[in-house]
């Protein structure tokens, strides 16, 4: 819960304020002594990625203090710079890894496998993470990198579909991204595999089609987005052969799942009000799901004060304001455990669901009928 204390952005601007969001460099050594050890140790990164974190959040509590937001780009040099120097480390690592393990007499089939899982566990809790943070840069380097970490798991249409379809249509029936009420993950996913590919294509095709262009011309990113995967893939070949691409692949699953679960916790059950004629309400912080859990916001650079990165899209991370439970709904617990819950449908309705009708009441008391915002009968404008 946010509290009065606004922290001056020359404290801000420290090496020491910006030193725990630096912890998700930890998961580097961890996957390594996975493949180093074998056996047990192979489940090492996700055990500490998603249990010790929540752990330490039980400890820390909730970080309610807010950043200064006149802090200036310059401040944030840190912060910067670890979202930069994470694309190479990760690079580096996954495909290290590919080489090692293809190689690794001492390995099994399953301990290969859970060195891989390990490996997309952090490329999914931190690679796509750091991605979403520079795609939402102007700077043309840093939406660079952003591709480069989305490429190396394969769900490089993220961007699009993110800034061009779930930040314009988030809470409305024409965003993939945005769940149900009562729709269960296990339904959720393979529903949004396929939409949010296809509504990200349609939405540069359209872009395209505004400049009388066609979606074959050469500005069109899918041509970048294939030409990325297609080389990361042929890299993984070059390293370890057929086996090498398979591995490259599970680790690239295991992080598209975590990205989506995350979406799914995000916004589930919560809609915008429908103004008539397709058209919705501004997006505001009571249309996402916020936490201020302290480690696993270390871990996940503020991902989870996800209201205000809704409200205020272009504000870097350590800037993202957190809100009372009067201004946006507040999850009982960090990601993590949200994420666990959710793959146990009839628990996490028995959690969330009474959070949803709570917060209808109080944000939108004239509406009684909600069927038909599950539902995409309002047409919406393109």
């Amino acid at each position: 819960m946010a509290d009065t204390t606004i922290i001056p952005a020359a404290k801000v601007a420290r090496l020491t304020a910006a030193l725990p969001f630096f912890l998700s460099f930890i998961l580097i050594p961890l996957v390594w002594t996975g493949a180093l050890m074998g056996g047990w140790w192979v489940t090492i990164t996700p055990l500490v990625t998603w249990y010790l974190f929540s752990a330490i959040d039980i400890l820390t509590g909730l970080n309610g203090k807010n950043a200064d937001l006149e802090t200036t780009e310059a401040q944030l040099f840190w912060y910067k710079l670890l979202t930069r120097i994470w694309v190479p480390v990760q690079f580096i690592t996954l495909f290290s890894l590919i080489w090692y393990v293809t190689r690794a007499d001492h390995l099994g089939g399953w301990e290969t496998f859970g060195v891989m899982f390990g490996l997309g566990v952090m490329s999914g809790t931190v690679g796509i993470v750091y991605a979403h943070e520079l795609m939402h840069q102007r700077n043309r380097m840093e939406r660079w990198l952003g591709d480069i970490l989305m490429a190396m798991v394969l769900y490089s249409h993220f961007r699009s579909e993110h800034l061009l379809v779930h930040h314009r249509y988030i809470g409305t029936p024409r965003d993939p991204v945005t769940a149900r009420y009562n729709e269960g993950f296990h339904r959720f996913y393979p529903r949004v595999l396929w939409q949010s590919l296809t509504s990200a294509f349609g939405a540069e095709r359209a872009m395209l089609a505004r400049k009388n262009l066609p979606w074959t011309d050469r500005s069109n990113p899918f041509w970048r987005y294939w030409g990325l995967q297609l080389t990361l893939l042929l890299l993984a070949f070059v390293l370890g052969g057929w086996t090498g691409v398979g591995l490259f692949v599970v680790q690239a699953g295991v992080a598209i799942w975590q990205l989506e679960v995350v979406n799914y916790v995000e916004h589930y059950g919560l809609t915008r009000r429908h103004l008539g004629a397709g058209k919705y309400e501004h997006v505001l912080p009571r249309h996402s799901w916020n936490a201020s859990h302290t480690a696993t916001n270390w871990l996940m650079i503020n991902l989870q004060r996800h209201s205000d990165h809704h409200y205020k899209p272009d504000r870097r991370f350590p800037l993202l304001q957190t809100y009372s439970a009067e201004d946006a709904p507040q999850l009982p617990y960090g990601y993590p455990v949200m994420a666990m819950l959710a793959m146990v449908p009839p628990a996490w309705r028995r959690v969330m669901n009474p959070k949803v009708r709570a917060w209808r009441a109080q944000h939108y008391p004239d509406i009684t009928d909600w069927s038909d915002y599950n539902k995409a009968r309002h047409p919406l404008p393109r």
